[in-house]
């Protein structure tokens, strides 16, 4: 399974951008990098190089480790969960179990109460469409005097990775030209989503569906693009069960939901984590996020209005706790 996985990935992406990764597999430890315990989530090679794919569980942050730097102490998840008990990543996701049972939105949906702002998240689900280029030209051009780079979060699948090169390695340029700070958030591979089907043989929840494959496929895919893969999972339609988020959690990701799905009607709070989906299929979501830019921006030029970082709102709202 490991190889056929590889060999997918690397069959995926362009000859000028493969990066050969091998062996990508979830793998629990704990180590310690730069006067910080680590947890490590995935082992892998690259170019035959032995590496991690860890998150520090006070920051909720995620880093590639030269596995040849550290020493490790390999542990089952449960048994790390305990040991890093009191950090906010342990606390959400003993939050995001004791919100499993919910068909829709399970997980996180809900930053810290007292920021004057939202976490925005953006999903970008399998599409024909381009990009709506407009939700961070806007962002940009609003916040560009009192908040560069801009903390945006991004759900994105593989399989609009792969259809999406150019748009892709836009939002690449933007990071690296400092104007937004992107969270990558791991949105499935396929995004399997049936118009017949109720929701719950839905989306993951469709029968036959290879969850392995939906995760770390992704991840292999983001780290292919140089992109590092975030602790966050968001499930497709939002839809899940407890199996499902039972199974999503023993990979150490956290899922992460919404309460305020704009195109819904949902309003966003002081705290909210706003959902809008940028893939171009989803134009009244992204109209209402304009118009709610415009309505905030005295605010915003007074920094009473501002984005905040998902790991960072998600770490202030479980370090209270």
């Amino acid at each position: 399974m490991k190889r056929i996985l590889y060999l997918l990935m690397v069959l995926a992406i362009p000859c000028s951008a493969q990066v050969s990764i091998e062996g990508y597999n979830k793998y629990f430890a704990i180590t310690k990098y730069n006067n910080n315990e680590l947890l490590i989530l995935r082992k892998f090679k690259t170019s035959g190089t032995a590496s991690y794919l860890a998150v520090n569980p006070t920051e909720l942050s995620t880093s590639i480790i030269p596995a040849a730097t550290v020493t490790v102490k390999e542990m089952g998840l449960e048994e790390a969960l305990t040991y890093f008990g009191n950090t906010p990543y342990a606390k959400t996701v003993s939050s995001a179990r004791q919100l499993s049972s919910s068909l829709q939105d399970a997980g996180i949906i809900h930053g810290f109460q007292k920021e004057k702002g939202i976490t925005l998240t953006i999903d970008l689900c399998p599409s024909h469409k381009a990009l709506d280029r407009i939700i961070f030209t806007s962002l940009i051009s609003e916040f560009q005097k009192t908040e560069k780079p801009v903390p945006i979060a991004i759900s994105i699948t593989g399989r609009w990775m792969l259809t999406h090169s150019n748009d892709l390695n836009w939002l690449k340029e933007l990071e690296k030209s400092n104007d937004i700070k992107v969270t990558w958030i791991n949105h499935s591979y396929n995004h399997h989503v049936s118009s017949k089907a109720p929701l719950k043989t839905n989306f993951l929840l469709e029968p036959g569906t290879d969850l392995n494959f939906e995760i770390l496929g992704t991840e292999l895919a983001m780290l292919q693009h140089g992109m590092i893969p975030s602790v966050f999972f968001r499930f497709p339609g939002l839809v899940s069960d407890t199996e499902v988020v039972k199974r999503v959690l023993s990979y150490g990701v956290i899922p992460v939901g919404s309460d305020a799905w704009l195109a819904k009607g949902q309003p966003a709070n002081s705290g909210s984590i706003v959902l809008i989906h940028g893939n171009g299929n989803e134009p009244l979501g992204v109209q209402d996020f304009i118009k709610l830019l415009k309505n905030k921006q005295k605010d915003i030029q007074g920094k009473q209005w501002m984005m905040y970082d998902l790991r960072e709102s998600v770490e202030d709202e479980f370090q209270q706790k």
